[in-house]
């Protein structure tokens, strides 16, 4: 062990002596997108493993009837791996991400190495219906994380590590290596400057190459553009974003209500009976449910509605239009239902998956609408294409990201200007009744969110309790002028709290406010701290946040500002104590 670290030790001296802080990140990097790369691939056979494993197990006897059963078998494993083998909370991936950078400084807790990947190929090989992409994410970063901490990498370091990751996993999934930087920059918020943007592109390029060389060059949504833009689809693609970003709405708040349900369930196995019988039930209704679903988004771009009879008891039913409208409509209400089902019963997957399902099949529903009522003969391809941007655009926030990476993914970039129009209108509606995407909204919720405005990021990252000075005198309630200019002889700051025996803050008195009394010998057992001390109008909460701690010395105009928890006296905060630890930790946090 001391061998070990001794050559860590000599390897550290070499690389500050040897390579420049951009040279050993770039090198970093290219190691980050090659672990996120390998991330995606294990991810992936994995769960293919897990899949062909199931079937081959499950006979064509029972049919569909076993779809009650498979989900809930996964998940079920999922959560005694999870119980037993990890023993710590698996987090859903991406918010997980998020709350690292927001709370531990990126620091992610390593059994994500390896969890997110048992756990989410379990839930998904079984037919969960949730996606690959957020485990995927969460593994990388992991790894990103491992890396910033072996090497000791600062903050702004470590944060940047992390988004190298995202990037490099998510190119790996998609095949879509400029949408993967682009989805960094949106959902992982992280500034795209001179400084980050050499390493995101070589993480995310070099998990892209890795998925390449596992997984082959195939696109993973294969579309060709049949019909380029057509200036008189124009209204079409502007009603298909407002209508996308009304079902981003629903999808958000579907997801939060049945969240919301499920946490009120406090045992873990009557979550497990309701989400996991709750879920067989609608997948065996609607089979389309089953999985990750991206063989039926392949259908549906392809213009075939096969998929939503497949195993159905609708099967019999397929030449009638009337209920592919009715089908389309289902899975659309339903999938995030699914997939909030999943995660209440205990299952581990992502959102991304699911968002892309209901993109493709809102487009395909929104055109077969158009021209059914033959008010316009519309291109269904493109719009179901199209819808998955628009989806993206909304649930995640994320309007770049849908635009790139579904023309990345589909090689559809002849449909660039209907995407940007789409995806725009989407993101419009959505956040007029959801300011924050689903990823963010709970660390909006506790304040813990951190966004592109560097000045909120860094009093987000600052912490209220760290700042307390105690230095100061402390005198009783009881006490007299006598004691205070005792206290005053020894103490080198100009207030003093006085504080009951329980630890009570019972009010302070100012050396202003006694400054003319002080030298009066003949008042000095006379006069009591009582008669002299007042309660100050402006008090911190150590919970508060850094913001509210700023204001009100803002309004106050103090420079000393008490900090009482539940009427106990904990110390004080100063105006140049904040000021300082605010400019060193901007420049900790900021790219050069």
């Amino acid at each position: 062990m001391k061998g070990n670290l001794h050559i860590w030790a000599r390897f550290h001296r070499w690389r500050l002596k040897n390579l420049s802080e951009r040279g050993f990140l770039t090198i970093l990097s290219i190691v980050v997108g090659i672990f996120s790369g390998l991330a995606a691939v294990i991810i992936k056979n994995t769960v293919r493993l897990t899949q062909k494993a199931v079937h081959s197990i499950v006979t064509t006897d029972v049919e569909n009837y076993i779809y009650f059963a498979l989900p809930v078998i996964g998940i079920f494993i999922a959560i005694l791996f999870i119980k037993y083998v990890v023993r710590s909370e698996v987090r859903h991936g991406i918010p997980n991400v998020l709350h690292s950078i927001s709370k531990s400084r990126g620091r992610i807790r390593p059994h994500n190495l390896y969890s997110s990947v048992v756990s989410s190929s379990l839930t998904v090989g079984f037919g969960g219906s949730v996606g690959l992409e957020g485990p995927t994410v969460a593994t990388g970063t992991a790894w990103g994380s491992w890396l910033a901490t072996t090497f000791r990498l600062n903050y702004k370091n470590t944060i940047l590590m992390l988004a190298c990751a995202c990037a490099g996993a998510m190119a790996a999934i998609f095949k879509a290596p400029i949408a993967a930087i682009v989805f960094a920059v949106e959902v992982i918020m992280i500034d795209l400057t001179v400084f980050s943007l050499v390493p995101l592109l070589l993480a995310s390029a070099t998990g892209v190459v890795t998925s390449y060389f596992f997984l082959g060059q195939d696109v993973l949504y294969p579309f060709e553009v049949q019909q380029a833009f057509n200036f008189n689809d124009l209204l079409y693609y502007i009603l298909l974003g407002i209508v996308a970003g009304f079902v981003s709405v629903y999808f958000t708040k579907m997801y939060l209500f049945i969240g919301g349900l499920f946490e009120k369930l406090k045992n873990n196995r009557t979550r497990l009976i309701v989400g996991g019988v709750s879920l067989g039930v609608l997948i065996f209704l609607f089979p389309s449910l089953y999985g990750e679903g991206y063989e039926s988004i392949n259908e549906c771009l392809a213009g075939n509605t096969e998929f939503l009879f497949d195993n159905s008891i609708f099967y019999g039913l397929n030449e009638e239009l009337w209920i592919v409208i009715m089908l389309l409509a289902a899975v659309i209400i339903l999938k995030i239902v699914a997939t909030s089902l999943t995660f209440g019963a205990g299952g581990v997957g992502g959102i991304f998956a699911p968002t892309l399902f209901m993109g493709v099949n809102t487009g395909m529903l929104f055109a077969l609408i158009i021209k059914q009522t033959g008010i316009h003969n519309i291109n269904t391809n493109n719009f179901a294409l199209i819808g998955m941007a628009g989806l993206i655009a909304g649930v995640l926030h994320a309007p770049l990201t849908g635009i790139f990476l579904i023309a990345d993914i589909s090689g559809g970039y002849q449909l660039f200007v209907p995407l940007m129009i789409t995806a725009t209108f989407s993101y419009l509606i959505v956040r007029a009744f959801t300011p924050n995407s689903v990823y963010h909204i709970q660390l909006a919720q506790r304040k813990e969110l951190l966004t592109h405005d560097k000045d909120a990021n860094v009093l987000q990252l600052m912490d209220v309790r760290k700042m307390i000075e105690t230095d100061f005198v402390v005198l009783k309630p009881n006490a007299t002028l006598r004691d205070l200019t005792d206290a005053i002889t020894k103490a080198h700051r100009d207030l003093f709290p006085v504080v009951s025996d329980d630890g009570t803050m019972v009010g302070m008195v100012k050396m202003d406010d006694v400054r003319d009394i002080i030298f009066k010998h003949e008042l000095y057992d006379e006069v009591e701290i009582k008669d002299l001390m007042y309660m100050p109008e402006y008090s911190i909460d150590p919970n508060d946040s850094m913001e509210v701690v700023t204001n009100k010395f803002e309004v106050s105009g103090r420079y000393n500002l008490a900090v009482i928890e539940n009427g106990k006296y904990l110390g004080f905060i100063s105006r140049a104590r904040v000021f300082t630890r605010y400019r060193k930790q901007i420049i900790d946090v900021s790219h050069v």
